[in-house]
């Protein structure tokens, strides 16, 4: 590992974490808030989270993504793909302990009884971990690096995820308050577009947010941010994404958004999308507007809703769905846009529409 650090827990009891390797030439071990030396050519402008120092020397602005196979190295992602870096060095033990603090940043535990953790620091990062012998060839990290803090319509359209007709048409439907569901793969930038899209909502509006791991970074007045909690170490006080859907209704919310569905909860969502709550949002994993029927489906028989009651559901619900895509160069783009509607046979189905003026 490339230094020495220090993390005390948050509302953890206990001594912090301490890494005995000290690096050549640093501080001694324990001391609080030294992150290793930045080395030449590494350009980070950005105040990272004091539970990254380990990786401060790999972090410069264009870092996506960071992954650490147990023994078996680092991989960062800066765009084009994860590449190792071979100054990199770390045992076992020293993975597993980095695993604990990252985790108990994020306000959350892991250990051999819950081996599979995803959490968020408080600048935004997110990180899953998952220990042996789960993750077969020791501790995995995967940390997710945000890259716009408050990300807004206008600095996506600097950025090339779409031009201005289609930043204009963004901006249009968020204005008349349709109700929008975004898909794309992992990493494609969903959750960059919708928190974009909400930071276009009126200042007068109550915007609350359900996450799992609460994502959602939106520059707006008046956001209300929920996350679902997993069960204690006797395995009481679990709060799924479901519930806290029923939650958020209850605090008069004028956009409803579950930051991704991935269960029963589609349901909650699709009542309250189809019960006066216009304006609302999700995301969904899907590689394309073809597939957004399949994976709709398949989440409504988890809620019990068969294809012909989730059909209807959802065309009453959504008004607009986008997609959004990441190219070989690692560029996240808006790449079609569709609405939902029945086919012949009263199943779900998304026509594409056209945005281009």
């Amino acid at each position: 590992m490339p230094a020495a650090f220090v993390v005390s827990p948050r509302d953890v009891v206990g001594e912090p974490v301490r890494h005995s390797a000290a690096p050549q030439g640093g501080p001694p071990v324990d001391v609080p808030g030294w992150a290793p030396p930045v080395p030449e050519g590494v350009r980070s402008r950005r105040a990272r989270h004091p539970a990254l120092a380990p990786f401060a020397g790999y972090l410069d602005d264009d870092v996506t993504d960071i992954f650490v196979n147990g023994e078996a190295g680092l991989f960062v992602d800066r765009g084009a793909g994860a590449l190792a870096e071979s100054t990199w060095s770390a045992g076992e033990s020293d993975v597993r302990d980095l695993a604990v603090t990252l985790i108990a940043q994020g306000g959350r535990h892991i250990d051999d009884s819950s081996p599979c953790v995803d959490v968020r620091l408080d600048d935004g990062t997110r990180v899953h971990a998952v220990l042996p012998p789960v993750s077969v060839g020791g501790t995995v990290l995967s940390i997710r690096i945000p890259r716009l803090e408050h990300p807004s319509v206008e600095r996506l359209a600097q950025t090339g995820m779409f031009d201005a007709s289609a930043a204009a048409w963004l901006r249009k439907i968020v204005g008349d308050r349709r109700n929008i569901l975004i898909t794309g793969a992992a990493g494609a930038g969903k959750t960059t577009l919708l928190a974009a899209l909400l930071a276009e909502a009126a200042h007068t509006e109550r915007i609350v947010t359900v996450e799992d791991v609460a994502e959602l970074r939106v520059d707006h007045p008046h956001h209300v941010r929920l996350e679902a909690r997993q069960a204690n170490l006797e395995g009481a006080g679990a709060i799924d994404l479901a519930r806290l859907v029923r939650e958020a209704l209850r605090m008069r919310p004028d956009r409803l958004v579950v930051g991704e569905c991935r269960g029963a909860e589609v349901r909650e969502l699709l009542s309250a999308l189809n019960t006066g709550h216009d304006g609302g949002a999700g995301t969904l994993h899907a590689n394309g507007l073809d597939d957004v029927a399949a994976r709709l489906e398949a989440l409504g028989a988890l809620a019990g809703l068969d294809d012909h009651a989730l059909a209807r559901q959802v065309v009453s619900a959504f008004d607009v769905v986008l997609h959004v895509a990441r190219d070989r160069d690692g560029a996240r783009r808006f790449v079609a846009a569709g609405r939902p509607v029945r086919d012949a046979s009263g199943r779900l189905s998304i026509e594409e529409l056209s945005w281009r003026r």
